[in-house]
């Protein structure tokens, strides 16, 4: 599990999607919510806007990340 550092209170789920490098603009991330191929915490997520705080883990395909303060 790899993580991603925040300055903030959260960061949405496109923004971090961005940051891991999963996917490389804020559109292809959006396909791949839209198309259920991110979970949040364990469960599928379509919500692009969904915030995630420190502590929650967003997974897709083989690759987790933690979403953790800086």
């Amino acid at each position: 599990m790899d993580n991603i550092y925040i300055k903030d209170e959260y960061i949405k789920l496109g923004q971090a999607i961005k940051l891991s490098g999963i996917a490389g603009s804020g559109s292809d991330a959006k396909m791949l919510i839209e198309d259920g191929e991110i979970s949040v915490n364990g469960e599928v997520c379509t919500m692009r806007g969904k915030k995630l705080h420190p502590g929650d883990i967003f997974s897709f395909m083989d690759k987790s990340f933690k979403v953790d303060v800086r």
